[in-house]
């Protein structure tokens, strides 16, 4: 079946239509390269991958910090552009067919609407649909402008990609932003995950945010799941998407097998 778009849509403006933003010209090439390892997210109940995360490492795997180290307020923009652009890629050639969720520097972004052009480009390049991509924030962002996020989110959400919050409970990611922005993934950060089957606070706060979340048709996410354990109080929570070494590690440039034995 065809598909027409109205002059005005975000679809229609998927291309030229989209806005420059003279901030983010002329800039110097990055001095640095960088590949991605990605990990799957498992839906439980399903019993089938619901996305790769794409989580940047070196050429040669090195870890994601000895690349975040180089990225300074001189090459930010530049860096959060071919990161974009990288994972597309990536997730294209390894045959990915679920989500692909994105981490993205909220500081990087000036103009949403202009700073997104690449990844359009990106998914029209590499034929991969914008419809498959979640973007969240990168974990250890300092977001100092919430407004900013917000509008970034919006925006994403205007153009047909998905959005998650990602380190819910830790730092910036709490009820305030929540209350301002609802994503489509919610992901709970692993502090509050680790041992969670051992821990009655953990339990209180993990039962209550999954109850705003059902209330908001929020999805959750439970990422760092090491033991199953944890796993079942999760799930008993009525969480359903995970991610973490019990279903699979990180899969440098390729795709994680996920564990049988994490099934049962």
């Amino acid at each position: 079946m065809s598909q027409t778009t109205e002059p005005n849509s975000p679809q229609a403006n998927a291309n030229n239509d989209l806005p420059s933003c003279n901030r983010c010209r002329d800039l110097d090439e990055l001095d640095f390269d960088f590949s991605f390892a990605y990990q799957p997210i498992v839906n439980f109940f399903a019993r089938t991958v619901f996305a790769h995360e794409a989580l940047v490492r070196g050429v040669n795997g090195e870890s994601a910090a000895s690349i975040l180290a180089k990225v300074t307020d001189a090459n930010r923009y530049r860096f959060d552009q071919s990161c974009r652009v990288k994972a597309v890629e990536g997730a294209a050639r390894l045959g990915i067919q679920e989500f692909l969720s994105i981490n993205f520097l909220p500081n990087a972004v000036y103009q949403p609407e202009a700073c997104i052009r690449s990844t359009f480009e990106a998914a029209q390049r590499y034929n991969f649909s914008k419809d498959r991509i979640i973007f969240e924030v990168v974990e250890g962002e300092d977001v100092s402008d919430r407004p900013h996020l917000i509008d970034i989110f919006t925006e994403y959400r205007r153009f047909g990609f998905k959005t998650a919050i990602d380190d819910f409970g830790a730092g910036y990611a709490g009820l305030n932003l929540l209350a301002e922005f609802q994503p489509d993934v919610l992901k709970l950060d692993m502090d509050l995950v680790r041992d969670i089957n051992l821990s009655k606070p953990k339990q209180a706060i993990v039962a209550g945010v999954v109850q705003i979340c059902r209330e908001l048709s929020i999805e959750v996410l439970a990422e760092g799941i090491e033991t199953k354990a944890e796993r079942d109080f999760l799930l008993g929570c009525g969480v359903t998407l995970f991610q973490g070494y019990l279903f699979c590690k990180p899969a440098f440039q390729a795709i994680g097998q996920i564990n049988p034995d994490a099934w049962s």
